[in-house]
């Protein structure tokens, strides 16, 4: 089975084959090319943003200082809004839904490193899927973890850690995130 398959299923996977090295390669060319454009050159943004994720909706706009592991992995949908300097490990599927604001400084890891030392230094890993639901509000210097799920409807206050998934309409935040408030 390719790297690839091992890296998107779940399973464990050598970090370095060179298959998966030269998609991150390819995506981070991408990456830089948009970081390099003026915000007016909008159309050009907006193709380079279609080129790195798998699937773009409808009026989905990114800030400068963007980072992508794979790009691939990620789907957004529509009324997307992401803030200066988004981080996204995208080894598993990434979801985001409808009408999602993302604040500036926020980083979302589907990668996990084994804890066996002899696993970790011969680069081996594994990642699991992150999901944001539609009508979402992520503040910013949020860090989301893998595996996570965010329900539609839900505000994530700012500088919150995201280590546990979090059920629709409700407010969270903290280190680690907790449900401090649930919306009607």
């Amino acid at each position: 089975m390719r790297a690839f398959d091992l890296m998107t299923s779940g399973k464990e996977y050598f970090i370095n084959d060179d298959e998966l090295r030269e998609i991150r390669y390819t995506t981070r060319d991408r990456v830089d090319a948009f970081n390099a454009l003026s915000a007016r050159n909008v159309m050009e943004k907006n193709r380079l943003i279609a080129d790195i994720f798998a699937q773009v909706g409808e009026n989905v706009h990114i800030e400068k200082g963007l980072r992508v592991d794979y790009g691939c992995n990620t789907y957004f949908g529509s009324n997307v809004f992401i803030n200066f300097n988004f981080v996204i490990l995208d080894c598993a599927r990434v979801t985001i839904g409808d009408n999602v604001f993302i604040g500036p400084d926020v980083q979302l890891y589907t990668a996990q490193h084994p804890l066996a030392i002899d696993s970790r230094n011969a680069h081996i890993g594994s990642a699991q899927p992150v999901t944001i639901g539609s009508n979402v509000w992520i503040g910013g210097g949020c860090i989301i973890l893998p595996g996570v799920t965010i329900g539609d409807g839900v505000t994530v206050g700012a500088g919150s850690v995201i280590t546990r998934s979090i059920e629709a309409n409700v407010v969270a935040c903290g280190n680690p995130c907790r449900v401090h408030k649930v919306l009607s």
